[in-house]
């Protein structure tokens, strides 16, 4: 069995007690795996200059090419930018693969769902391209908009720019249909608002049709986003491959981890060509750090997303069904995942772990 060393950066908040949950899980599948713990993000500001990316943790990244983060806290209004952007934008992970998907004892309104968000991870207004309001260069911008534009804009406004290229739409579209195609998905969605911004999002359509072309044996659609999100509240399973510009595919998301559960069991994939990041797609939840009540399904599902993508699909398999099996039993689960969130059976994040490990053990192969 091929040793694989890979970045553990265990994240802010309730990062710590999920990020040690999965690589427990992960370690309990029997794939080598040498583990570079690098800290980053809120905690480590202080005694590096203010950066929460270090310079370490990027090059341990570079060099081993597969990290799993805990979640990273970023500030509402003010102070640093995410993070979790800077990272995409310096590794260049332009596709993250979000998939959604229920589990038999999962509470929800729904069942049978298999869906995937591929979201464009570094264009769009989530490049995060603004100017504050009030500012010469703001103030600049809005002139030469209202000269050129024909409209005019309030001289009050923070202004941000929304840039879709043809290049990332074509790379983030190939990179969805090869997915697709690899692990036997029957269709993609474009999803868009063409139908009102013609040289962004009206780009993104144009370039996914001839994309959609190169892969004629995977079906193709588009839809409005807004039109999205109603379809995916009604027809769920209608769908199956979404492929959504940064900020869109961010929003909807979170409205397909809402139709399996929640964000407690929503795992993503951080990809590019050299580089790939798997991470929880929630929060750090700063308020509950400390506590051992965090859900850390979302982070070892994010495990098996990383299995996969190092090559480990036998392990990979193994550690899902050691997940699914203790969420239809029931019992060792968090508070999240009962019927009633106050239920005194509710376990802590340890004891998850604890649970899925020892479903592993139970169903190791024998030699």
């Amino acid at each position: 069995m091929a040793r694989h060393t890979v970045t553990l950066i265990p994240g802010d908040g309730v990062g710590p007690e999920v990020s040690e949950a999965a690589r427990r899980a992960i370690d309990a599948t029997g794939v080598d795996i040498a583990w570079e713990v690098h800290a980053a993000g809120l905690g480590v500001m202080e005694a590096n200059n203010g950066d929460p990316m270090p310079q370490h943790v990027l090059d341990s990244i570079r060099r081993n090419r597969v990290a799993i983060k805990g979640p990273l806290t970023t500030p509402v209004g003010t102070g640093i930018r995410s993070v979790n952007v800077a990272l995409r934008r310096d590794l260049d992970l332009y596709a993250l693969v979000r998939p959604c998907k229920w589990y038999p004892g999962v509470r929800s309104r729904f069942e049978d769902i298999d869906l995937v968000v591929v979201r464009e991870n570094t264009e769009d207004l989530y490049a995060g391209i603004e100017f504050a309001e009030g500012m010469d260069e703001t103030l600049e911008l809005i002139d030469t908009i209202s000269r050129l534009g024909g409209r005019t804009i309030r001289r009050d406004s923070g202004i941000s720019i929304k840039p879709i290229s043809v290049f990332g739409t074509m790379r983030v579209f190939r990179f969805a249909f090869r997915w697709a195609k690899d692990n036997g998905r029957r269709k993609v969605t474009a999803v868009h608002k063409a139908n009102i911004m013609k040289h962004t999002d009206g780009l993104w359509l144009r370039v996914a049709r001839e994309v959609a072309g190169e892969f004629p044996e995977i079906e193709f659609e588009d839809r409005i986003v807004d039109n999205m999100a109603m379809q995916l509240v009604q027809k769920p399973e209608l769908y199956d491959v979404m492929v959504m510009p940064n900020l869109y595919g961010d929003i909807l998301s979170d409205l397909c981890a809402g139709l399996v559960g929640g964000l407690g069991l929503a795992p993503g994939a951080n990809t590019g060509d050299e580089f790939a990041v798997f991470e929880a797609t929630h929060g750090s939840a700063p308020r509950y750090a400390g506590q051992n009540k965090a859900n850390p399904m979302a982070m070892m599902l994010s495990g098996v997303l990383m299995l996969r993508h190092l090559d480990e699909r036998e392990a990979a398999m193994r550690l899902e069904n050691a997940i699914a099996h203790v969420i239809a039993e029931g019992r060792d689960v968090t508070y999240d995942m009962k019927a009633d969130r106050d239920d005194p059976t509710a376990v802590g994040t340890s004891q998850v772990a604890d649970a899925v490990v020892e479903q592993l053990e139970r169903d190791a192969p024998s030699d």
